[in-house]
């Protein structure tokens, strides 16, 4: 992998069409966008059960497009409890940011092509 998505591991699901990358991405970014949001109300708010939910969409999620750094942070925050460790839960939601706006990043280079 040479950037924070594996366009060789999206091109086994869309044939290597770049359309349906360009679409897939757009939608992935929506969503990304709307669950990393979605943690930061859910951190603040000491929610466990929606905490663990929506790490583990966007682990699902990022590992489908090939953005693996990303899924492996929300896979290290996904075990955390914001409630019992609200430091550890902090940083590992920064990490998680970083690398979700790298992949946006990412996306938008694509989608400028």
């Amino acid at each position: 992998m040479s950037g924070p998505v594996d366009l060789v591991h999206l091109a086994r699901y869309t044939g290597g069409d770049s359309e349906l990358n360009a679409e897939i991405l757009k939608l992935f970014e929506t969503q990304a966008s709307d669950l990393v949001a979605q943690l930061q109300s859910l951190l603040e708010a000491g929610d466990v059960k929606g905490w663990h939910a929506i790490h583990h969409s966007l682990k699902g999620a990022a590992r489908g497009i090939g953005a693996f750094a990303l899924a492996d942070a929300a896979a290290a925050a996904e075990t955390l409890d914001p409630c019992a460790n609200l430091g550890q839960a902090s940083a590992a939601l920064d990490t998680l940011k970083q690398r979700a706006e790298a992949v946006q990043e990412f996306i938008e280079g694509y989608l400028a092509r």
